[in-house]
């Protein structure tokens, strides 16, 4: 699994399901949700990484929990599809002033769908794109959930738990520069999740673990009194 969030706001259940299929398919993590209501719950619970909304929900439209979301300080830089079967001009306008990122027309292809959440992950949050990341002779696989290093024409991979997989990620997508654990935590484990700065010293410590079949622990180099960042020359 790629570990990357996407909240599906959608009343409609067969297009509800056939989106998670899809995403799932391509390793996306997925949430459901009915309405608006069941949609403020799930963000309480966890943020995700993108929302694909529909326009037309019972209750509060998906357009004015747009306009909600980006109001508020935690949920304001969450990247926003609509889904909508309104496909006039102005209708699209209203969607992209109201916070949307973007704005797929039912009925949609699925391709097209994956192809847009790429596009826009990409856009909005680069370390999220699906893509392969190469970092000097690391490289890691979103997709595939996997890292490994060139070695004499020869692909070794390396073991990771899911943890320092998104940690490594998130380095990678940020080499040479330092990151201190409040921003780590942020980043890596989301700000609904409460551990303490120390967490991220162990789970530092294993990530060096994992990369030293590979001589490429000191990859991971710490920053006296700021923090910790991927050495790539």
């Amino acid at each position: 699994m790629t570990g990357i969030r996407v909240l599906v706001v959608e009343d409609e259940p067969a297009i509800a399901e056939l989106i998670s299929i899809n995403l799932k398919h391509h390793a996306y993590t997925v949430k459901l949700a009915g309405d608006t209501q069941e949609a403020t719950l799930a963000l309480k619970d966890a943020l995700p990484d993108l929302i694909l909304l529909d326009w037309m929900l019972p209750g509060q439209s998906g357009v004015d929990f747009a306009k909600q979301l980006r109001l508020e300080k935690r949920t304001k830089d969450i990247p926003i599809i609509f889904l909508t079967a309104r496909s006039e001009e102005n209708d699209k306008i209203s969607g992209l002033e109201a916070g949307g990122d973007d704005y797929v027309t039912k009925p949609f292809s699925p391709k097209e769908l994956i192809a847009r959440v790429k596009a826009v992950l990409r856009r909005r949050s680069p370390q999220l794109d699906a893509d392969l990341i190469a970092a000097g002779p690391l490289f890691l696989d979103p997709a595939a959930h996997r890292v490994y290093v060139k070695q004499m024409d020869q692909e070794v991979t390396l073991s990771l738990g899911p943890t320092e997989f998104k940690l490594l990620r998130y380095l990678m997508a940020h080499p040479n520069r330092v990151h201190t654990r409040s921003q780590l935590l942020d980043k890596v484990w989301g700000d609904h999740v409460f551990v303490e700065d120390r967490t991220v010293d162990a789970h530092i410590k294993r990530l060096r673990a994992a990369l030293s079949p590979a001589q490429l622990e000191n990859m991971v180099d710490t920053v006296r009194g700021s923090g910790y960042r991927l050495v790539v020359s």
